[in-house]
């Protein structure tokens, strides 16, 4: 059976086998986007489907504080009387609802109209916003659309210059390198990583001043007369704005106050003008900060100032990292938005929704909190009293982490659907087990707007129902017809074509039939579609748009929006008591928050337990050794690590991997600060402190239990999260 690995948004093909005796194999197909290769992540999937602590029972909070096994009937009757009870006492938005970047487009869709039409809530938004926010308002402000690459992944293997922003594919999207063998690279990261060792250039910043490196590389561009000037003259507006701002951030002042030589800045940008086929791409390290929309907007003006984007050969782009986080924000989960990147503000846009689902459009409530406002006003006064959480762990994900795992005990009611007993579903009072990637249709759009099959190998074991199914369960006890809420994949489908018809992300070409024939099959995809030139709409085939903007943009003259930005710090300086920066990330053995690769035995064992890389002069003033253990604080908590000594860092920097549990949660230290306009928390720097920790001796019985979160449960603790319907959490 043909499918996609359950990780990350490059949506590698895969084909799936089953032996008849409970064992899973996985084999890499000849997918474009992995053209038979697979990471380490990739060929050990199929260990999660039988992961010894799977729940195959509801699980219900009793009077003596435990959590007990029950039944389908009780577990959704319970919730829903507490919804109902909860929305006539207090309104309804005292119930809210948390979604995920992995879910399929399908249980993306339904919840977004559970929570409007079902809840009538406004209070409903999902942990994408604390991957592809900032990208994704920079985009829509420059092109007026937002999708992650607006032009097939294997457009990158003709390049001959890539610039990679904040983005270490060789350990987040390894198959994604063989497209960019015959690329000059030019890599920005403050860790000299995996991908910047296949550089051609290394730019190092100190973690926060990426803004003023963008800055600067545009000065550069102006400057030396690199930019194309008939482009940005035919194609764009609002470059003079652009350029002044540009111009105070001469290299040696930029190498001030980034640490990045003025020379490597000037090689960058004659690297990326000279070459006949360049790309900018961006990613996380870009993105999650407080000014990360501001990031993203300065480096897609220096794309835009060298004639990038919408140039055949060349162009920019995001590489989006859930497995569905470029559908999981098109679909309505979002607290602005309704499907098909409709504005939840929009009139035309709600009143079309609005006929689809069959309710009035002044039903629908309008924008709700954004996702970490979400989790710190859960049991605050004017603040959701309940909230339901599909395809995501916030208590290990979320920034401030230990703040949110106090709002989650606060509520009067927490429902998590997941597959086994993750750190949020701990804290629970009710707990539904759903199925897993293999164990349901449905479709994924991946980083390049491909819209992807997902395909069932095997039913969910006895007791475990999908997402679709919990959603049409309560929606029907909350007194909803029963046909507005659909539990099979491809009748939701069908509906979502509907929902999406006009809209940017148009998937009313898109369907079943088409997908299983094997079409290559890219959003904007209408099923009549326009002419070059019938309104904003970029041109659109049969098969939809595999290249946006190669005549024109989705504003409505056509043109590119430069972005007039300025650098600022970071929301939290240096201090004599935490004088260092700290900043999180990936490493290859582990996704997100670990919830799924933690359960496997060769990822685990691979990377059994976080480490926090330190410089060795930096850690001789600490008082800390290689492997020894170090606390990394700052003014909100901190976690417990191994050092490893690196000689590459920076002196000012250290790194922690977000992938774990419990004491080794590196958003215990992170900082909650929000960027204004996408809501994306500053995930990326953080000032801290360094100090060594005595090294217990180990303990005699086995590995100790990494939750975070007493074991009060009655469930088995087994120092695990889960992203429920593949890879839903995100942690930086």
């Amino acid at each position: 059976m043909t499918t996609h690995c359950p990780y990350c948004a490059l949506q590698c093909g895969t084909r799936l086998t089953d032996d008849g005796a409970g064992s899973t194999r996985v084999a890499p197909t000849d997918f474009p986007v992995n053209r038979g290769r697979l990471c380490q992540k990739g060929w050990t999937a199929p260990a999660v489907l039988t992961t010894a602590d799977r729940l195959t029972r509801p699980l219900l909070r009793g009077a003596d504080g435990r959590l007990a096994e029950s039944d389908w009937p009780t577990a959704l009757d319970t919730v829903a009387d507490r919804l109902r009870e909860l929305r006539e006492r207090h309104g309804p938005d005292s119930v809210a609802v948390f979604g995920g970047g992995g879910l399929t487009n399908e249980k993306a869709y339904l919840l977004g109209k559970f929570a409007r039409v079902a809840l009538g809530t406004s209070q409903i938004d999902y942990n994408g916003r604390f991957c592809m926010s900032s990208a994704a308002a920079a985009g829509n402000a420059a092109f007026g659309v937002d999708r992650g690459l607006p032009f097939p992944v294997t457009d990158l293997a003709d390049a001959d210059a890539v610039l990679l922003a904040g983005a270490n594919v060789a350990e987040t999207m390894p198959p994604l390198t063989q497209h960019l063998e015959r690329a000059a690279l030019v890599a920005v990261d403050p860790r000299r990583t995996a991908t910047a060792r296949r550089s051609a250039l290394h730019l190092q910043p100190a973690p926060g001043t990426d803004l003023a490196l963008s800055l600067g590389l545009l000065h550069v561009a102006v400057a030396e007369g690199l930019v194309d000037q008939e482009y940005v003259r035919r194609r764009t507006n609002g470059f003079p704005a652009a350029a002044r701002r540009a111009a105070a951030w001469r290299p040696e002042r930029v190498e001030a106050v980034t640490g990045v030589p003025a020379g490597a800045q000037r090689e960058a940008v004659h690297l990326l003008a000279a070459a006949d086929r360049a790309y900018v791409l961006t990613g996380r390290g870009v993105e999650q900060h407080s000014k990360g929309t501001d990031t993203a907007a300065a480096y897609l003006n220096l794309a835009l100032a060298l004639g990038l984007p919408g140039t055949p050969g060349s162009g920019y782009g995001t590489l989006t990292g859930q497995g569905n986080g470029q559908g999981g924000r098109e679909m309505g989960q979002k607290s602005d938005q309704l499907p098909g990147y409709r504005s939840l503000t929009d009139p035309a846009a709600r009143a079309h929704v609005a006929r689809v689902w069959g309710v009035p459009p002044e039903s629908l409530p309008g924008p709700g909190r954004t996702a970490y406002e979400l989790l710190d006003s859960l049991g605050r006064p004017g603040g959701p009293r309940a909230l339901l959480v599909f395809g995501s762990n916030p208590a290990v994900s979320a920034p401030h982490a230990a703040r949110v795992v106090d709002r989650l005990t606060a509520l009067d009611l927490l429902v998590v659907a997941d597959f086994v007993p993750s750190e949020t579903a701990r804290l629970a009072d009710v707990v539904l087990p759903v199925a897993q990637w293999a164990e349901e249709e449905g479709t994924m759009t991946g980083l390049e707007g491909r819209v992807l099959r997902r395909r069932a190998l095997r039913p969910p074991p006895p007791g475990v129902r999908g997402d679709l199914d919990v959603l049409h369960g309560l929606a029907i006890r909350l007194g909803q017809p029963a046909e507005r809420f659909p539990a099979d994949a491809r009748e939701v489908f069908e509906e979502l074509r509907d929902a999406t018809r006009g809209a940017r992300a148009d998937y009313s070409g898109i369907s079943y039939p088409r997908l299983d024939a094997g079409e290559a099959l890219y959003w904007p995809c209408p099923a009549d579609p326009p002419t070059a030139h019938d309104g904003p709409a970029p041109a659109a085939t049969s098969a939809g748009t595999p290249r946006l903007f190669l005549e024109r943009f989705h504003h409505p003259d056509g043109r590119a929006r430069f972005a007039e930005v300025d650098h600022r710090g970071p929301a939290e300086p240096t201090s004599e008591r935490y004088p260092l920066l700290a900043t999180t990330g990936r490493v290859l053995a582990h996704y997100q928050s670990g919830a799924q690769t933690r359960r496997v035995a060769e990822l685990a064992g691979a990377v059994p337990e976080p480490v926090v890389e330190v410089h060795p002069d930096t850690a001789a003033r600490a008082g800390l050794v290689d492997r020894g253990l170090v606390r990394v604080s700052s003014a909100r908590g901190g976690m417990t690590a191994r050092v490893r000594l690196d000689a590459t860092m920076r002196p000012d920097t250290v790194f922690a991997p977000f992938h774990f549990a419990g004491d080794a949660r590196a958003n215990l230290f992170t900082h909650p600060a929000l960027d204004p306009r996408s809501g994306m928390p500053e995930f990326k720097v953080s000032a801290v402190r360094l100090d060594a920790v005595p090294d217990p001796a180990p303990d005699p019985g086995g590995a100790p239990d990494d939750s975070g979160v007493p074991d009060d449960s009655g469930v088995p603790a087994n120092g695990g999260g889960a992203d429920t319907g593949g890879g839903a959490e995100v942690g930086s």
